[in-house]
């Protein structure tokens, strides 16, 4: 089961869980899971631990698990970092913010994780009408919206993961790094020129 696990485009496995133990169900993935090359990031979620890191303390990162849930559910193509997770993913953060940002093709509510007090909430827009580009984590190939359109995002819902405070740093440290032309035909494009005034405001 590993190599199949190991050759899958997310490294994230859904799983259903025994309500008494917490282990999964499945025979195969709950020996995985006790020898230590799964690790639980939420429940019914478990990342394949990269082969260098096994026996190892390891926990991959905020965004990657955010990602990698929602991809694993809906698929690679059908979800993508944005709002905060975006913003630390383009070097807004020194730290993880603590909350995480996806956005996906269905309503889902925010997701709880298991190894760390963090949250990851996803919000409903299709990656496709947004401008993305592509993003490798340590657990998949998956998308990121652009700097002008994790700006114009950061402007508009400010309150997406519950850190308004984080949305204003956010768009602080990525203004210098827009392309103002973009930034301009996007929000025009979006009918965002509202958030654009918001954003030059911070200038």
């Amino acid at each position: 089961m590993l190599p199949a696990l190991l050759r899958r485009a997310v490294r994230v496995v859904p799983a259903q869980e025994d309500e008494d133990s917490g282990a999964p169900r499945h025979a195969g993935l709950a020996r995985l899971a006790e020898s230590g090359l799964l690790h639980r990031v939420a429940a019914g979620y478990y990342a394949v631990v990269p082969s260098d890191r096994i026996g190892q303390s390891w926990q991959p990162d905020l965004e990657s698990v955010a990602w990698g849930i929602a991809a694993a559910d809906d698929g690679p193509r059908s979800v993508a970092l944005m709002g905060l997770s975006a913003a630390h993913a383009h070097g807004a953060f020194e730290t993880s913010p603590g909350v995480a940002v996806v956005a996906t093709t269905r309503n889902r509510p925010s997701l709880r994780l298991a190894d760390r007090e963090a949250t990851v909430s996803f919000v409903r827009r299709d990656p496709r009408r947004l401008k993305i580009e592509r993003h490798t984590s340590t657990l998949g190939s998956g998308w990121v919206t652009t700097i002008e359109q994790t700006l114009l995002d950061l402007a508009a819902y400010p309150q997406l993961g519950g850190r308004p405070d984080l949305a204003e740093d956010g768009i602080t440290a990525l203004l210098d790094k827009a392309d103002p032309h973009i930034l301009y035909s996007l929000a025009s494009a979006q009918r965002r020129l509202g958030a654009l005034d918001r954003i030059l405001l911070q200038v």
